[in-house]
């Protein structure tokens, strides 16, 4: 696996953001990330999204848990759906990978209650650090931090449906994007909370599309196997601007694919 990973490009001290399926990858969460960290090296750092669902009342997964549940039994969910910790909560739908680097020794995770990252290595702490918690992915969020860093992006087994280097540019889009306004349940001083904030609509539909030109036109993804899997990387800052200059062109003329794993339209 590790030559692998160096044939695709992967060098020491570099910041990787990965998306993986293990399941394509055959191989188990720990041998993959042990040969991730090995790939950067103790000046490298691995980036994950962490992103959660459960304590929102205003993500799909919510509508479709209580789309058939009467008045009684959502207020019940309601009560009893959990604030988010950072240190425990597990991630949602992110995969083996991702929760192997939270739950690993040393690793950092940042703040936001619902689109949180986890990283381990040299950078992890200064990339994880200052999530604002009304700021799901743009500027004040660890894609930012990780643009500024020189990140590259890996996928491993996945497509650029789930690519969340992409939302970046969708605060990024010429005469900016609309925004709607999102809730969930966190801890204000040991007390579980109600919060409500405005942030952009994500909507990672039309990712693939995205992806696919991105890839055709820019001559900067490199494609290779790991392990089982087809892998792709490529620069974090190139997919950003990629993104929303396509964005700014394609949004809102019909310009969608059907929605496969919906990354960031499942969480919130």
């Amino acid at each position: 696996m590790n030559t692998a990973l160096d044939r695709l490009g992967v060098r020491a001290g570099a910041t990787l953001l990965v998306h993986a399926s293990l399941r394509h990858v055959g191989a188990g969460p720990a041998a993959v990330l042990r040969a991730l960290l090995a790939a950067v090296g103790p000046r490298g750092t691995v980036v994950v999204p962490t992103f959660t669902a459960d304590n929102s009342d205003t993500s799909p997964s919510y509508a479709w848990r209580t789309i058939r549940m009467t008045e009684g039994e959502i207020r019940e969910l309601r009560a009893r759906m959990p604030a988010f910790d950072r240190e425990r909560t597990p991630s949602q739908g992110m995969g083996r990978l991702a929760e192997a680097v939270r739950c690993s020794a040393g690793a950092q995770r940042s703040a936001h209650p619902q689109t949180s990252f986890a990283a381990l290595g040299a950078r992890a702490r200064e990339l994880m650090a200052g999530h604002d918690e009304a700021c799901h992915l743009g500027e004040r969020s660890p894609l930012a931090r990780l643009e500024e860093a020189g990140a590259q992006v890996l996928l491993l087994g996945v497509g650029f449906e789930v690519c969340s280097a992409f939302h970046l540019g969708e605060y990024r889009v010429p005469g900016g994007a609309p925004s709607r306004t999102y809730a969930c349940v966190v801890d204000r001083g040991g007390a579980r909370t109600w919060w409500r904030y405005e942030d952009i609509v994500l909507d990672d539909r039309d990712f693939g599309a995205l992806g696919a030109d991105f890839e055709r036109t820019s001559g900067v993804v490199r494609r290779g196997t790991v392990g089982g899997a087809e892998a792709a990387l490529f620069p974090l800052a190139d997919a950003v601007g990629h993104a929303a200059r396509w964005l700014g062109r394609n949004r809102g003329r019909g310009v969608l694919t059907e929605s496969s794993q919906n990354e960031a339209g499942s969480l919130h």
